[in-house]
């Protein structure tokens, strides 16, 4: 081993050690060859498997399939559970992030770690919770009966658990974000007479807009695909309370193969629109060029100049 003239301070044995990163040609292949087959084993041959038999029938059988009423429906209620979930996710997520990478406060580590609650409950469990809060026999239960409204075997209750399942993932793409930004610039933009919306806008947002879109891109793709929540609220009625997930199980269920792949063939375009937003995000978030910290200080000098009289 061969050993350096001067030892390095976080080398004091003065050993010259290899990069990480300097792997011999079989290890490199190894690992390529490692992905490759997982990849192809778990993702590209139960995709490749889902259209082949969704055409298997030939396109007579995948249109119908899908023209059934009971399949439109479940197709319609999953687009609208997510065009509501998916907003406010992006609502909370912001804001949570905006309270926790740019403020301290009490209880600021206690938010940090119930927006991870999602991720360490079973998604089952969470949708029993809002059937204990808001079925006939839970707490709000005989109340919402005498007033006529309905949340669980609804609408209303598919929307909830759907919003408690995907909440993290807007915040958790952006607050690491915010944290390592730190408050520099948005200090900046208050000394030179910015007030608080002017510097979200115009400092704050700019400059997480990619992790933001990011992440409302993941939470689309679980708020569309997510079962096990929506499975305990929603009482699997057809034609009005199954999203996608629910009815291809149904359909699974009666054997009837053709009409569950055509659907399941639908959200799995769904899946991959969304992984191609997710690479295109990808791509562009790379290739923009980074903001310099006196930009936006720049913008939002300007926005508090006076107007020529």
């Amino acid at each position: 081993m061969a050993i350096s003239a001067h030892p390095h301070p976080h080398n004091p044995s003065g050993r010259v050690l290899r990069p990480a990163i300097q792997e011999s040609a079989l290890v490199r292949r190894l690992l390529i060859g490692v992905s490759v087959v997982f990849l192809v084993t778990f993702l590209f041959l139960p995709l490749a498997a889902i259209f082949a038999e969704a055409i298997k029938g030939g396109s007579k059988a995948w249109i119908i399939g899908l023209a059934d009423p009971a399949a439109w429906s479940a197709i319609k209620l999953t687009l609208a559970v997510a065009l509501i979930a998916v907003p406010l996710n992006l609502v909370f997520g912001l804001a949570a992030s905006w309270a926790i990478g740019k403020f301290d406060f009490i209880g600021r580590n206690l938010l940090l770690t119930l927006i991870d609650l999602p991720f360490a409950v079973s998604p089952v469990i969470s949708g029993l919770v809002y059937v204990l809060l808001y079925g006939a026999h839970g707490w709000f239960g005989p109340w919402l009966q005498s007033e006529n409204i309905q949340i669980i075997f609804a609408v209303p209750g598919i929307v909830l658990a759907t919003i408690f399942v995907t909440f993290p993932f807007v915040a958790r793409e952006v607050i690491p974000l915010m944290q390592e930004q730190g408050t520099e610039e948005e200090e900046a933009a208050i000394t030179l007479g910015a007030h608080g919306w002017q510097t979200f806008w115009r400092v704050t947002l700019p400059n997480v807009k990619w992790a933001l879109l990011y992440g409302v891109i993941l939470c689309n793709a679980r708020a569309m695909g997510e079962f096990g929540a929506v499975s305990v609220v929603s009482g699997h009625i057809r034609g009005k309370t199954n999203t996608m997930p629910l009815h291809i199980e149904i359909l699974y269920n009666e054997y009837n193969f053709a009409a569950a792949f055509a659907v399941a063939s639908v959200l799995a375009l769904l899946a991959l629109v969304t992984l191609a937003a997710k690479a295109a995000v990808e791509r562009y978030s790379l290739s923009a060029p980074a903001t310099a910290p006196a930009e936006p200080i720049l913008i939002v000098s300007n926005l508090t100049e006076e107007p020529a009289r």
